[in-house]
């Protein structure tokens, strides 16, 4: 069973940084890509930031410059590092891994991420 686990969320000032972190089993790690998604209540959830089983990033336009996404395979875990922090990234976090249509797990948790002063 797949699970995917993420924490780091927190409550920051504006052009704050945080850390988020996705922690995964279930399944083999590294064969895997992974994106970061976030979803503000009666919006979409939209994707902000993936990386590729190769390392290969892709960015949101908003998140481009700001947050880094990364993996240890070692450690089944992938990150968000958010810097330069705005109220509008104020949202709920949630990692998943990516495919052409949607995704391929069922969602977990979520880390909130509160930005405000």
């Amino acid at each position: 069973q797949v699970q995917l686990v993420e924490s780091g969320g927190g409550l920051v000032q504006p052009g704050g940084s945080l850390r988020l972190s996705c922690a995964v089993s279930g399944i083999i790690f590294r064969l895997y890509g992974v994106g970061w998604y976030r979803q503000v209540p009666g919006e979409q959830r939209e994707l902000v930031a993936q990386i590729s089983s190769g390392d290969d990033t892709n960015y949101a336009d908003f998140a481009e410059g700001r947050f880094t996404i990364s993996r240890d395979n070692a450690k089944n875990t992938a990150y968000l590092q958010m810097n330069s922090l705005r109220w509008e990234d104020t949202a709920v976090y949630y990692c998943n891994s990516p495919t052409g249509r949607g995704v391929r797990f069922g969602w977990g948790p979520g880390t909130q991420v509160t930005v405000s002063s």
